[in-house]
């Protein structure tokens, strides 16, 4: 393997349609390459690898080995896995079964531990991983009165990180993704979650959070303050998702209409001019309660390219992530996840989906860059 870039910046390989490894696997000799020969022509290319528990499962010795050898012949390495979508994520209505199962359940656990094992044998040296999973679940499926049998699931994940670590000297860190309408939504809540959960002080290090610029900016935080709540309380980032979501001032009914698909679910965010602040679970539940809220700054999570600062009639939150990389420290992995872009609208998929990595890409390491923020 070349040399290592300092700053590990990469896409995530749920933007790939498909759930069994094979299908994985044709996806990254698909893509991969060209992406590579692109942004990192003479270094190493980290890969922000998507495994659904299927294709997990169906990693064979010989299968691995294989994968092993495809790396290495392509220049290529893994520094950490989305372990958030345990099943199918791609081509039919997804919605709220993203997060099942959540970390009340053992079959959550036992997924994490065989990416964690799978990840200790594919992490350089030197390297730390990451894993990122669902911010333990959905609210109108998980409540506070679970986190004692959330604590029992997450506990044995964290010995089973350390463990491999004394094993094999690999160090992965869980990363707890906050999405909007979960248990863990606001920067508020994820330091509540933490005091609350008081892990013990030997775990501490192998658990902290995927930090989605897209979900924070939905929330309508303030990078500079969000950031700064997480260091305060001891947080550690590991992996960051450098994404940008849907922003319309006064939208019509039309306007939102155009970003309303039936697969994935878009929670929104409306702030008015008085700062009151309106969430739904769902854009066509944000819709039904237009005429109230009209006048108003919409935020929706249907993630967009992050070079795209939005056309005539609509616009991104790519503001947020202006002023966040720059505050960002400089170990965790910058990872570009734009997974919908299936099902954007037409004006913004006039390329290929490998050209739109590329250019999404090379439009992080410009702002990088640009933030002297890259070792």
């Amino acid at each position: 393997m070349s040399k290592v870039p300092g700053r590990l910046i990469t896409y995530c390989t749920n933007i790939h349609p498909g759930e069994g490894w094979w299908e994985h696997f044709a996806a990254l000799r698909c893509h991969v390459p060209a992406v590579k020969a692109a942004v990192s022509p003479h270094r190493a290319f980290p890969l922000g690898l998507r495994l659904s528990r299927r294709a997990a499962d169906e990693l064979s010795d010989g299968e691995h080995e294989r994968f092993v050898a495809w790396l290495r012949e392509h220049d290529c390495f893994v520094p950490t896995i989305n372990g958030f979508p345990y099943g199918a994520f791609h081509g039919e209505r997804i919605k709220e079964r993203v997060y099942l199962p959540d970390w009340r359940s053992p079959e959550r656990a036992a997924y994490t531990m065989r990416l964690a094992d799978l990840l200790a044998g594919w992490l350089p040296a030197g390297i730390v991983g990451s894993i990122s999973t669902v911010p333990i679940g959905f609210k109108g499926m998980v409540a506070d009165a679970d986190l004692p049998e959330v604590r029992r699931q997450l506990i044995p994940v964290l010995e089973h990180i350390e463990a491999l670590r004394a094993v094999s000297g690999k160090e992965i860190v869980l990363a707890l993704e906050p999405e909007p309408g979960c248990l863990l939504e606001t920067t508020e809540e994820v330091c509540r979650f933490f005091e609350v959960m008081a892990f013990p002080a030997e775990l501490r290090d192998f658990i902290g959070v995927c930090y989605d610029c897209c979900h924070q900016a939905v929330e309508f935080e303030e990078p500079e303050d969000s950031l700064a709540r997480l260091a305060n309380a001891g947080i550690r980032i590991a992996k960051v998702q450098v994404s940008s979501a849907l922003s319309l001032t006064s939208p019509t009914v039309a306007q939102l209409g155009r970003f309303d698909e039936p697969c994935y679910l878009h929670q929104v965010a409306v702030r008015r001019r008085d700062g009151a602040l309106y969430r739904f679970r769902d854009l066509p539940d944000a819709i039904a309660e237009h005429a109230g809220l009209a006048d108003a700054e919409w935020r929706c999570h249907f993630h967009v390219p992050i070079f795209s600062p939005g056309a005539a009639d609509f616009g991104t939150t790519r503001r947020f992530l202006e002023q966040a990389l720059p505050l960002l420290p400089g170990e965790p992995l910058l990872e570009v996840e734009t997974y919908t872009f299936d099902v954007l609208p037409p004006e913004l998929r006039r390329e290929s989906v490998t050209d739109s990595i590329i250019r999404e890409i090379q439009w992080l390491e410009a702002q990088v860059d640009a933030a002297h923020c890259r070792p």
